[in-house]
């Protein structure tokens, strides 16, 4: 392998730019809407911590649906495609269940999703089924989501 190659190897490994930022910017709803909840005005607190959760639910819904892609786009049928598939599904059916739990167990719930969802992402990450920057992006992503979701609960007590 040439200097050129290993240069090329590692841009393709880079995270591309607007991964950060999007990524960043979709972390912000979970950062104010924690700190409103934990820290606001009584009146805007419970508001707050519910914007959380409905902001949880659609965001692991989301990531579920990063799996749909992975799967589809794969043009044969695998097994690993079927499990994919299977997986693809829960985040939103887990997003679901928690909207319809009283809202301090809702978040408790979501905290929980996230964890799992984090470890299905890094473990598709060492089968080299996601690019090589995604564990790293949702890493950083979730340690700000599992942060604020227990934030909120203060919110919804």
């Amino acid at each position: 392998m040439t200097g050129t190659d290993n240069i090329a190897s590692a841009k393709a490994d880079a995270m591309p730019l607007p991964a950060k930022w999007l990524g960043a910017t979709g972390a912000i709803p979970f950062v104010a809407t924690a700190i409103v909840a934990a820290f606001g005005p009584e009146n805007w607190s419970a508001w707050a911590a519910h914007a959380l959760a409905y902001y949880g639910a659609v965001i692991l819904s989301f990531l579920g649906g990063i799996h749909w892609g992975l799967a589809i786009s794969n043009d044969r049928t695998t097994k690993i495609s079927a499990v994919r598939l299977c997986w693809s599904v829960v985040p939103s059916l887990i997003a679901w269940g928690a909207l319809l739990l009283p809202l301090f167990y809702g978040l408790v719930v979501l905290t929980a999703a996230f964890g799992l969802a984090l470890f299905v992402d890094t473990r598709a990450g060492t089968r080299a089924v996601v690019p090589s920057w995604f564990p790293d992006l949702r890493t950083a992503l979730s340690i700000a989501v599992i942060a604020s979701l227990p934030l909120g609960l203060i919110g919804a007590a």
